[in-house]
Order: C-alpha cells, then sequence, then structure tokens
C-alpha cells in the first residue's frame, strides 16, 4: 500500500479551477519531485494535502497511510485529525526560511515548541532534543546557534534549522517546497546530501516541490511534471529525462541560458575601477571583553576590478564570501575604504557628486517581491527615479518615459490593462523583475548591479529574463556588475569573472579561461558543485 495516494485532487479559488484532477502516489521511503514553472499549481497541492490552501475549495481524496494506523482521507478529515498529523505525520520545509521562521523567537524555541506540542516533551528536553536536531543537521557549534534569531544565520543555516525543526518527530511523510532555491551550489548540495541521510536514518518519503530540474536529476526516484495545474507526464527519474514524451518535459529539460552577449572588446574603456576595497563591521567579542570593546569581522578584504564599458564582470562565491556586501560598497551604500572610481568621481566626494553617480550606477536585487513597494503601483515605482534625477520633468512627459521604460522590458498596456495603476502583487514573479529593471533603466545608467537576478525564478522565466537584460546591453551597451552563484548564468552573461572565498579574489580572469580551466580547488569545487 502506498504511503499516499492522491486521487483526482481540484482546487478552486471562486470557482476557477487551477488544479485540475490530478493523481499520484508516494512509497514509503520513497523521493518523489512535482516539477513545474510558477503557476502550475505545485506549491498549491502540497499545501492542500495538508489544507493550508486559505480560501480554496478542494475536492479529491489523498490517502495517507501510516504503518500503525488505518488510512487516513487528509482532505475528509477533520481538523482535530489534521492536527496530530501536521508536524508529526506530514511535515513541512518551506520555500524561504526567513519569512517562514518567527524573527523574535530562537531557533532553539521554536524547535522546542514542535517537540512539546506533539512529543508531550518538558520545556528542559525539547531544548536538548534541538540541540541534538541541529548537530544532526550539520549547524555548527548547536549549542549556542539553539540560541540565536534568524537575522542571525546564513541563509543554509537557516534552512538547516527548518529541517530540524521538521524532522523533530521523525515524520513518515516531509513536504519540501523548493528547499534550495535561494542557496549557492555547494549549500545546495550540502542541503540535497543532508536530507538523502535524513531520509535514509528516519525511514521518510519526502514530495519534493521544484523548478529545478538538475536538483531532481540528482535527488529524487520518481517525477511528476506539472503544467497549468495538470500532470502531464510521471514516472522513473531515468527515464523521464532520458526519453520525454510531452513537449511541455521536453521544454523544460532543454531550457539552459543561452549566450547572447556580445564579444568583449578588450579596447573598452572602463566603466568603473576599484582597487584596495575593504569592509569591516563591529562584532561582540564573547564574555565580558564584549562589555568594553568590539572586534572587527573583514567582509571584504583588499579586492579590486575593472569593468569595461559595454561588458559584465561576473562575480561568484560561497554565501558569505563577501559578494553582495562588494555589490554595496560599489553602489556607494556601505562604508569600506579603498578605492572605487566611476566617470572619474569617487563615492564620498559630496553630495552633489554622489547624486550624480546614483544615476549613473542602478541596482536589479534577487528577490523582486521584497524590493518592490507592496504601496506604490507601477507608474510610481517605474518613475520614482525620475522624481529625483529629473524633477523638472512635467507629469505628462514624466508618465510618457514610464510607458516607454516598461515597453522596453516587454510590459505594455496592450497586455495588461490598467498596467501603471497596478501593483506589484498582480504580477508574476518573472513580470515583476521586468518592473524592476524598467526601475533601474528609466534614469539611463551606465552600469547595473544585478544582484542574483533570476534565483527567485523557474528556469523558462529565467531564460527570458537573461534574454532581456543581454539585449538590453547590447542596445544601450550596458555594464552589468552581475552577483551570482549559477555558474550556468556566468557562462551565458559574463565576460570577466571574480571568485570570491571569505571576503578574498581567489582567482580572476576571463570566463573561458577561469571556467574551463580553473587554477584553484575552490573554484573547481565550485564547478563540480554546479554540474
Amino acid at each position: 500500500m502506498s504511503l499516499l495516494d492522491v486521487q483526482d485532487l481540484r482546487v478552486a479559488f471562486a470557482g476557477n479551477e487551477v488544479v485540475k484532477g490530478i493523481g499520484f502516489s508516494i512509497q514509503a521511503g520513497e523521493k518523489f519531485a512535482l516539477v513545474g514553472e510558477s503557476g502550475s499549481g505545485k506549491t498549491l497541492t502540497a499545501l492542500s494535502l495538508l489544507r493550508l490552501a486559505q480560501g480554496a475549495s478542494v475536492s479529491g481524496k489523498a490517502l495517507f497511510s501510516a504503518a500503525d494506523a488505518q488510512p487516513v482521507d487528509l482532505l475528509a478529515a477533520t481538523e482535530r485529525a489534521l492536527l496530530a498529523i501536521r508536524g508529526r505525520d506530514i511535515a513541512m520545509i518551506f520555500q524561504e526560511p526567513m519569512t517562514a521562521l518567527n524573527p523574535v523567537l530562537t531557533i532553539g524555541d521554536q524547535i522546542a515548541e514542535v517537540l512539546e506540542l506533539k512529543n508531550g516533551l518538558t520545556r528542559s528536553q525539547a531544548l536538548n532534543a534541538a540541540i541534538a536536531l541541529l548537530a544532526d543537521t550539520g549547524i555548527t557549534e548547536p549549542r549556542r546557534r539553539v540560541n540565536a534569531y534568524p537575522h542571525q544565520l546564513s541563509g543554509g543555516q537557516r534552512q538547516r534549522a527548518m529541517i530540524a525543526m521538521a524532522i523533530g518527530c521523525q515524520p513518515k511523510l516531509l513536504l519540501a517546497d523548493e528547499p534550495t532555491t535561494a542557496l549557492d551550489v555547494t549549500v545546495r548540495k550540502q542541503i540535497l546530501a543532508l536530507l538523502s541521510d535524513l531520509q535514509r536514518q528516519y525511514g521518510m518519503a519526502i514530495l519534493l516541490i521544484t523548478h529545478d530540474l538538475p536538483l531532481v536529476r540528482q535527488f529524487a526516484d520518481r517525477v511528476a511534471m506539472m503544467e497549468h495545474g495538470q500532470i502531464v507526464e510521471q514516472g522513473n527519474v531515468g527515464d523521464i529525462f532520458a526519453d520525454p514524451v510531452h513537449a511541455y518535459t521536453r521544454r523544460l529539460i532543454h531550457s539552459r541560458p543561452g549566450r547572447d552577449a556580445i564579444a568583449g572588446d578588450p579596447g573598452a574603456p572602463a566603466a568603473m575601477t576599484a582597487h584596495g576595497v575593504r569592509v569591516t563591521y563591529a562584532v561582540s567579542k564573547p564574555g565580558i571583553a564584549g562589555w568594553f570593546s568590539s572586534a572587527k569581522f573583514v567582509a571584504v578584504n583588499g579586492v579590486g576590478w575593472t569593468l569595461p564599458q559595454g561588458q559584465t564582470l561576473g562575480i561568484v562565491g560561497e554565501s558569505g564570501s563577501g559578494k553582495t556586501t562588494l555589490a554595496f560598497a560599489a553602489l556607494g551604500l556601505i562604508d569600506f575604504s579603498g578605492f572605487i572610481e566611476l566617470k572619474g568621481q569617487s563615492w564620498g566626494t559630496s553630495k552633489a557628486s554622489d547624486l550624480v553617480l546614483r544615476k549613473t550606477m542602478q541596482v536589479v536585487f534577487q528577490d523582486p517581491f521584497s524590493s518592490l513597494s507592496p504601496r506604490l503601483t507601477v507608474e510610481e515605482i517605474v518613475g520614482e527615479g525620475l522624481l529625483v534625477h529629473a524633477p523638472d520633468l512635467a507629469a505628462e512627459e514624466r508618465r510618457a518615459r514610464v510607458g516607454a521604460s516598461l515597453k522596453e522590458v516587454g510590459l505594455e498596456e496592450s497586455q495588461f490593462p490598467g498596467l501603471m495603476q497596478r501593483y506589484p502583487h498582480q504580477f508574476s514573479g518573472g513580470q515583476r523583475q521586468r518592473i524592476a529593471i524598467a526601475r533601474a533603466l528609466i534614469v539611463d545608467p551606465q552600469i547595473v548591479v544585478l544582484d542574483e537576478p533570476t534565483s527567485a525564478l523557474d528556469v523558462t522565466v529565467a531564460q527570458q529574463i537573461l534574454r532581456l537584460l543581454q539585449t538590453l546591453q547590447m542596445q544601450r551597451g550596458l555594464s552589468y556588475l552581475l552577483i551570482t552563484h549559477d555558474i550556468a548564468i556566468v557562462r551565458a552573461m559574463a565576460h570577466q569573472l571574480l571568485v570570491m572565498k571569505d571576503g578574498k579574489v581567489v582567482e580572476a580572469g576571463s570566463v573561458a579561461q577561469v571556467l574551463d580551466h580553473p587554477a584553484q580547488e575552490y573554484t573547481r569545487a565550485l564547478l563540480s558543485a554546479s554540474l
């Protein structure tokens, strides 16, 4: 008998069906992947199994058969029965741990709470168990980390803490919703290995929700491909990847970033140069010494680079390597020592000169949903830069510039009626990223910092955004400072490459030189983890 047998699952909102009669089964101890693009219904499917999809009308059957009990139809069970199953027999890892974890409680408190409620442990027992679980998930210094708050942990550590919370009651089925999306390649590999080890140790089955096909190939036993609320193909991972039958499956499998960048001109003038850039943060000393003085943590240590006009400089490295801190220094958003020059000027000369540099250099952040204000309309978001850098523009001229910028990134009123007056939540992830790009381009910058511009997007949408960025570079002669952990994106877009580790550049050169003939073991490890 299957551990979970889903039959004719349908999910609708206000009569609009978004999951359309799907069915699949998961065996005890099996790793099953549900794959599809954003909006395909895969996350909604997982949430519906535990009846966590608010406002949804759910029908069909989801028979859950724990070894020591009669099968339970999760979709027909009482709320009391579901409370006993959630977190104990079926647990869930959510996509973004920073939003799933409570920011005002320590990691230990959050893990202990589950163990107290589900296993009846005392407070002291639950905290000791939380320490052991953190150790099991590979977090260093678990006795210290158990008292940390979510913001004090790295992305990989937060994801491990979420996993510790989920496996605390040794569930029979673990629902993992995009568990590695925001992680760099080496941490992603560690999390996959961790989940595999825990799955064998506890005998769990795992339902993996993802759009990451390389992850599925490495991790899952069977896979179901989902498009527009329907499962179009399912079977063993080896069979599906070797001989996909459905056109949608073939399109996803062959969706890899393509290089469409112009060849780098070796004689191009420098758009930005930097030497000896150093960024430090004050950190508390342990013990009583921390009452009287603080220590310094060096996040970026003596880094330099040259970004030629019209070209892309890629910066890669693991989480904590200093690459995003370096981008913030380049943008003049944090204090640094050393030298960064744009258009013959450096940050901090005066407020007036800094304002000119802000127009020269813009940024597109990793997650457009958090970087776009939910309270402003698209017109206000995109046009905000003009209020600062072109305050003399009349309202009608500013509105025309906003419309032209949106059209340039592929968003037009004919496609989206009332486009200007819509809010960010009314768009998909890829459309929001296009809005973020339009906001950056409207002031005619020469340099754009791209901080993980596609990591929150599925493979086909990421392809579209990369193609757009490369087209804009050719048309405008833009220079890009590309911060990423995705080697495929570096191959597609970058001309030069810096590899960072512990705040220092360990290897630099042309993309072909560094990626095809890496000189450093660290670079080779990054490349190996990205395969």
